[in-house]
């Protein structure tokens, strides 16, 4: 499946609109998908840490934290521990595992600035964990069984 990129006016549009709420909804994604599987010593290690996910094409960025619990928003911070760039296809791809980290970080898609160790740390966490957290497959309604959101 191909998936285009943010069209520039609606990046344009996107990027006057306030980065808390997005950080909001990211960290609530987060907190469903990856919270319950976060091994306890990734948990330790995130503790604090102020990252940022920059949607490229978008030209969005969400700031969040870990609070040894759950995954926090913050609001925009003037540094960032790390910081994960890619376009929204490419976040697409990675989520939905029809992507590795490693082909679009050396095709130079995917950036990762800041903590080089907690920048392997997470990706190593990402592989490891159950994926794709994009399936949204699952919420599809088939013949006998409906989806949560109907």
């Amino acid at each position: 499946m191909n998936i285009p990129e943010c069209p520039a006016p609606v990046a344009a549009l996107l990027n006057r609109l306030p980065a808390y709420p997005g950080s909001l909804l990211l960290t609530g994604a987060l907190n469903l998908g990856l919270a319950p599987q976060l091994p306890a010593d990734v948990g330790e290690r995130l503790l604090g840490k102020r990252m940022r996910i920059a949607v490229r094409d978008m030209r969005i960025e969400f700031d969040f934290t870990w609070n040894g619990r759950r995954f926090t928003p913050l609001a925009r911070q003037s540094a960032t521990d790390l910081t994960i760039t890619a376009t929204s296809p490419d976040f697409v791809k990675l989520g939905r595992r029809q992507e590795d980290p490693d082909t679009l970080f050396f095709s130079r898609r995917l950036s990762m600035e800041g903590d080089t160790e907690l920048g392997l740390i997470v990706k190593n966490t990402l592989d490891a964990l159950e994926l794709p957290v994009l399936d949204l497959t699952r919420f599809k309604s088939t013949r006998g069984r409906h989806s949560p959101w109907q």
